[in-house]
């Protein structure tokens, strides 16, 4: 297996990358509230890393949205992203390349915590995405009422490129407001028509970029998504988080997150059934 950098285009195509060295902000997560305290307006403070969400982040956004639920005030509430390029572009990587497997875990159990609060809260909360909206970015504007989008705003699921199931919500979240296919195909599956002339040409390539993402991910994906369809939201996010956790204990994580942080593509072991 790889694990000298040796560049490549893989990750080009998501559009973002390291942070630009700037010192950390004080607080990751900013909330102002305005009208008179009746509007709470929460901001992802982390622009200089596309605001790639830590565990610190994820810890003050859990505080924040527990703060709103019992302020009588707040009638309703905005999260946005600071900056002009990104909303959020998920977990932070670089944060996650030297997690042990414990450490890992007990992250992904914290920003859980932080989904459901989002999901269960009373009063109306809604994303203004200004920008690039990937992996648990996108998962965080969908756990909200509804999004509003800047013209910028970019929107992608891309955990299985680097050997994750996706864990935030998309899987059972997406096929409510989106076809189907057009779900799976955000989730690491592609969909698309073509002029008959083309037709194989393009499925052989559509094909190679499935196959390129690892196969447990992706299968798992596809599962948690086709036995979510019609169930209540809750229980289709623990149909979901099954295969997550499956996806996030398997050596595929490590392979696609060390290939990510390397600059490298990933080598992706052939699934176990």
């Amino acid at each position: 297996m790889a694990t000298r950098p040796t560049g490549t285009d893989r990750w080009k195509a998501l559009d973002f990358g390291p942070p630009s060295g700037e010192a950390e902000p004080d607080q990751p997560v900013l909330v102002e509230y305005v009208s008179g305290g009746r509007i709470a307006v929460i901001t992802l403070n982390r622009p200089h890393a596309d605001n790639a969400i830590t565990t610190e982040m994820g810890a003050r956004l859990t505080e924040i949205l527990e703060t709103i639920a019992v302020r009588p005030a707040v009638r309703v509430a905005i999260i946005t992203g600071a900056g002009e390029r990104a909303f959020s572009v998920g977990s932070d990587l670089r944060q996650r390349r030297d997690m042990t497997k414990e450490d890992w875990l007990r992250q992904r159990q914290d920003f859980d915590r932080t989904l459901y609060t989002l999901r269960q809260l009373r009063k109306p909360i809604f994303a203004a995405v200004n920008g690039v909206a990937y992996g648990g970015g996108s998962e965080v504007a969908q756990s909200t009422d509804f999004i509003i989008a800047s013209e910028n705003a970019t929107f992608g699921q891309p955990e299985a490129m680097i050997g994750l199931a996706a864990g935030g919500g998309s899987p059972a979240l997406l096929p409510r407001v989106l076809p189907p296919g057009k779900a799976l195909q955000m989730l690491g599956m592609v969909n698309e028509i073509y002029p008959q002339p083309e037709l194989i040409e393009a499925a052989e390539r559509i094909a190679e970029k499935i196959a390129s993402n690892s196969p447990t991910a992706v299968q798992a994906v596809k599962r948690a998504v086709r036995m979510g369809e019609g169930e209540p939201i809750e229980q289709a996010i623990a149909i979901m988080m099954e295969a997550h956790w499956r996806s996030a204990v398997h050596p595929d994580r490590i392979e696609g997150i060390g290939a990510f942080n390397d600059d490298r593509d990933p080598t992706f072991q052939d699934p176990d059934y």
